[in-house]
Formats: structure tokens, sequence, C-alpha cells
């Protein structure tokens, strides 16, 4: 993937980070985000933009640390600005960015949920997800390029993890990705949404701890990124949900011990 653009959004920790791993371990250079950055930190828990930065050239890609708060629509302007004047084009969007451990998490009938989950599902994360990809849309169509919004799907819940907002937020993904295909395709872009599943990143293990047996390690979807970037009739995906597990089988790809370590 040497020469390949990418933008991952959200990558100062968490899924984002892996994806951004794994890209430069296929030599890409990465485009992290995040609006945690060793100038200013919102969290206690590790990771910063430009700690993912050089992760990234440590596995031999180049790894390129932007502090962005993707509430701020001038902010996220500027930066696919300077994506534009740096590289003219690009040829992978992440959008991962998401705040759905800003308040403790739990399921409940919804008048006993915070509102304040709104903004951080929602506002923070769905529309985060929208901005990215409307200021990128015009460097993807300029290299035929995909988008990737990461979300969670369980088609056999009828609320999402009991928690109407959590609902929301993920069924807004897959939608937007339907309608985010609908526009791109005729450019010669993709668009698709990534459902990781349960995945060890380090808000949940602070949550709920190191021991608790299974779940996904955070570079595990970045093997699905990178195959579906390498995949020249990845087009055929388009508009769809695609959970991480599923792709690992359609692919070939697994998540290694090493890769658990991450």
């Amino acid at each position: 993937m040497e020469g390949t653009v990418a933008v991952v959004t959200g990558a100062a920790r968490g899924i984002g980070r892996g994806i951004a791993l794994v890209l430069g371990e296929a030599g890409a250079t990465v485009y992290v985000t995040d609006r945690e950055s060793r100038d200013q930190r919102h969290s206690d828990l590790p990771g910063t933009v430009e700690d993912t930065a050089e992760q990234v050239d440590e596995r031999g890609g180049h790894g390129v640390p932007v502090a962005v708060d993707h509430t701020d629509d001038r902010a996220v302007e500027a930066f696919f600005g300077r994506v534009r004047d740096e590289c003219g084009g690009l040829d992978l969007l992440v959008a991962n960015a998401c705040n759905g451990n800003a308040l403790p998490f739990a399921g409940g009938p919804f008048w006993t949920l915070p509102l304040e989950h709104w903004h951080n599902m929602i506002d923070v994360g769905v529309r985060s997800h929208l901005v990215s990809a409307w200021y990128a849309a015009p460097l993807l169509i300029e290299r035929r390029g995909l988008a990737v919004l990461t979300g969670f799907t369980d088609p056999d819940a009828e609320v999402i993890a009991g928690h109407v907002f959590y609902d929301l937020a993920m069924t807004s993904v897959s939608r937007l990705a339907h309608t985010l295909a609908h526009d791109l395709g005729p450019h010669g872009v993709t668009a698709l949404a990534l459902s990781p599943g349960f995945t060890r990143t380090e808000a949940i293990m602070a949550a709920i701890g190191q021991d608790v047996p299974g779940g996904a390690s955070v570079e595990f979807p970045g093997r699905a990124v990178r195959a579906l970037l390498k995949d020249p009739e990845v087009a055929r995906y388009a508009g769809r949900t695609l959970p991480v597990a599923d792709l690992a089988q359609e692919y070939g790809f697994s998540d290694t011990p090493a890769g658990r370590q991450s």
C-alpha cells in the first residue's frame, strides 16, 4: 500500500488506533486524528495522536498526527483542506471518531437514560461521521477511494444493547453508509459500514476489567479495512454493514496472538 493515503479519525486509541497500525504495517501514509494530543488531554486513558502516528512509523508506514475536535466543523474543514494541499486526493477515509463511553454505559428504559447520551453518541458519533465524509468526498472522488464508517450491528437485537441512544446511533451509521454509497457510487467511490463487534479497547477494558475472556484486538478491524481496500471488487459491498468476523472468513485473515496484545 505504499503511496496509499488514508485518514483515520478518532485514532488516538481503540479501534481507530488498531486500524491505523495495520495500515501503517502495509506501508500507507496515515493521517491520525483525534482531540487527544500530548498538548491537550481529555481523558486519563492512554493514547494520543502523536503516540499512534509514531507507532504507524514503527510499523513501516508514515503517520501524520493531527489534533482535531470532530465536533468543530471548521477544524474538520481545515484538516481536509490540509490533506488536499499535501496529497491532492484520498484513497481511504475511516470515519471512526465517537465518544460513546463518555458517560457510564448501561442499558435500561429510555426515560431512565441520561439525555447527554444524545450528544456523545449522535452529535459526536453519527454527525462527525457525516461531516468527515462531507469534507472528504471530493478527495475520495479524485482517487476513486473507499469510505468506511465504523459502527455496530446486531440483527437479532430488538434494541441494540438495550440502550435507545446506542441503538439510534448504530442504526444511523448503517443508514448513513447506505446513503453515502448511493451518492458516491456513481463517482467511483465505495462507502460501507464496518461492525467490529466486541473489541478489547482501552475504554472497555477500563470499564469491565482486563481479565474478561473473549473479544478481538483493536487490530482485528484493521485487517478487515486493509482487505477491503485491496479488493478490486469492493464495490459489491457498497452500502452494507459488514461484521469484521464475516470478512475474516471471506478474506481469510485472523486475529493473531500478536494482535491480541495490542
